[in-house]
């Protein structure tokens, strides 16, 4: 995420209290960069909202469970959201208390946002990609138990064709196994 607003030079201007230190206001604007839009520019707006497609993509592909992918990406999302507002709040007050209603409405409605591409796309994959891998898991287990083969001197039985059994510790020729020890 850095390295894209890095890469793409995104800055989202604050106007700040005339007594803010420098340094809080570099570390407030860092935070804005990752959380705030300006709703009238799109390019801005379309940057910031690709950014968390992104990143919530990760959680997505991780988990299988669309619960968990959700409550990471809000985890993800609420941090840097909730140092913003109180470095804000707490350092440049009449800014907070005159922009604060601007800011919370793009925050929810990126969040929403957020929230509602992870449900659906961990609900799309679930419904296919992740259907077929585990009815291939379960056509392979049922084939891994269909061969199944015994030795002819102790009946240990064996899911693969052994070339000794490990219980009685005989020999086991090719002849026996294909001569009608397979279960």
């Amino acid at each position: 995420m850095s390295l894209f607003i890095y890469v793409f030079n995104h800055k989202f201007t604050i106007k700040f209290d005339a007594g803010i230190l420098k340094e809080r206001q570099e570390i407030i604007q860092f935070l804005a960069n990752y959380v705030m839009y300006d709703r009238d520019e799109i390019s801005g707006m379309s940057f910031i909202f690709s950014i968390w497609i992104i990143v919530a993509l990760i959680p997505v592909i991780n988990f299988d469970d669309y619960k968990s992918a959700y409550s990471t990406n809000l985890y993800t999302f609420f941090f840097p959201n909730f140092f913003f507002y109180i470095f804000l709040n707490r350092y440049s007050p009449n800014s907070f208390n005159s922009y604060f209603p601007p800011y919370i409405i793009n925050t929810l409605i990126l969040g929403l946002f957020l929230l509602i591409f992870t449900i659906g796309i961990s609900i799309l994959l679930n419904k296919t990609i992740r259907n077929k891998k585990k009815s291939q898991l379960e056509d392979f287990k049922k084939i891994a138990e269909k061969i199944e083969y015994t030795c002819p001197n102790c009946g240990t039985k064996f899911n693969s064709i052994p070339v000794y059994c490990f219980n009685c510790l005989k020999e086991l020729t090719v002849d026996e196994i294909s001569n009608g020890n397979r279960q």
